[in-house]
């Protein structure tokens, strides 16, 4: 395999191997439970109408080919930087650098949207871009002191979501009937085939967090073993979430109200028999939105200091804590960057951007297990093959904007780094 990879006087410092299964899981299922599923439900149906569960499944099937080629690659690759480690080192360093480049940029925008969105769930709107200013800051403060002190805060945040969701499907159960019978539940829906293929790119956004583990998998313990259990468990434990919120909602609001709905999950809860628990609702998104916010925080902090590595960020972001095991500049370099984006843009706006970014990113992940050897694998190359394709599929049926957009930063990106490299083989 082709390699720039940088050389220096002595070797850089390793992270501290300081996560568990259980906290793995943690990090995954927070990153994903996020502020996907109380915003990516209504645009989903404004594409998919009904069809909105077969959307949620196609996305699905692709996730999970896309966790089982992550979970591989972390397991060879057992160190910091995810598909950027994963793409470098199978595919070439222009490959890693795509993915790389496309996760950062991506989900920096995503964490000034996750804080924008927790911000308006929690304070009036004069005090909407301070207030989540204040929260990046803080939830930055709490991962530079360790990634310890991150997984036990994403814990609290979890069960504040989890409680939140249990008010929204016994409120659905307990209410009067809905709007969709049982048995109109998996149709296609008015979006036919393409509105259903661009619901489920939009409901990637909201899964797009299953793979967190394996940004950190320089600090998980034992990651042969750690990192495919995490990766699979979180997935298939938000699944069963998605899915049973999906039909709570849509059977309560109908896929015309659904796709109108600013708050849907709070409407929910509003058309049933306990309409104060609207504001466990609301604290369950708050919270949904910040657990979410801390774990792109670290990983995206990863991200960084895999690249920073290997040059494609400035070197000095490769930095370690000696106390605390972290990449310290990264985040702090992370946390700045998202605290401006939410003072002066507003990037609620982010699902296809954000969807588009990740889609390639986990397309680079798919071809890079595609060139494992049989005793890396954990699953046969078809699942590479199905993923790939998927991703290929859902990113080109996202809205136009959002298609042209992401490949735009994608170019400039490749553009950048092409001149940055030509200037230091010249000079």
């Amino acid at each position: 395999m082709t390699s720039e990879r940088s050389s220096g006087p002595e070797p850089l410092p390793s992270l501290q191997r300081r996560l568990g299964t259980g906290d793995a899981v943690v990090v995954g299922m927070s990153s994903m439970l996020g502020a996907g599923i109380f915003a990516a439900f209504a645009p989903a149906a404004a594409a998919a109408g009904a069809g909105l569960l077969v959307a949620l499944a196609v996305a699905a099937v692709v996730a999970a080919c896309n966790a089982t080629s992550s979970a591989q690659l972390a397991v060879q690759h057992p160190s910091s930087g995810g598909t950027y480690l994963f793409g470098r080192r199978q595919l070439g360093p222009w490959w890693g650098f795509v993915a790389g480049w496309g996760f950062v940029v991506g989900k920096t925008a995503s964490c000034a949207a996750m804080a924008l969105t927790a911000a308006a769930y929690a304070v009036p709107g004069p005090w909407q871009r301070p207030v989540a200013a204040l929260a990046v800051v803080a939830l930055a403060a709490l991962g530079y002191r360790g990634i310890t002190r991150t997984a036990r805060a994403a814990r609290v945040l979890l069960v504040v979501v989890l409680v939140a969701l249990a008010v929204v499907v016994a409120s659905a159960v307990a209410g009067p009937p809905g709007e969709v019978a049982p048995g109109q539940l998996l149709a296609v829906g008015d979006g036919g085939r393409r509105g259903v293929l661009q619901a489920a790119g939009l409901l990637f956004f909201a899964f797009a967090g299953y793979a967190r583990v394996t940004t950190l998998a320089e600090e998980v313990r034992a990651p042969r073993r750690t990192i495919p259990r995490a990766v699979l468990l979180s997935l298939a434990a938000v699944l069963v979430l998605y899915a049973v919120v999906a039909v709570a909602v849509l059977t309560v609001l109908g896929p015309g109200a659904l796709a109108s709905a600013a708050a849907p999950l709070e409407e929910v809860v509003a058309a049933g028999p306990w309409p104060a628990g609207g504001g466990v609702v609301r604290a369950g998104a708050v919270a949904a939105c910040l657990g979410a916010l801390l774990a792109l925080l670290a990983g995206v902090s990863r991200t960084a200091l895999a690249m920073a590595r290997e040059g494609d960020l400035p070197r000095w972001l490769a930095a370690v804590h000696p106390r605390h095991g972290v990449p310290h500049r990264a985040e702090l370099a992370v946390a700045a960057v998202v605290a401006v984006a939410v003072l002066v843009g507003d990037l609620r706006e982010v699902i296809g951007f954000s969807s588009f970014g990740v889609l390639a990113y986990y397309l680079v992940a798919n071809l890079s297990a595609l060139t494992q050897t049989r005793e890396h694998r954990l699953a046969p190359r078809a699942v590479g093959v199905l993923g790939a394709v998927g991703c290929v599929v859902l990113a080109l049926s996202l809205p136009p904007a959002s298609v042209v957009a992401g490949a735009a930063v994608l170019v400039a990106g490749v553009v950048l780094r092409l001149v940055v490299r030509r200037r230091v083989v010249t000079s």
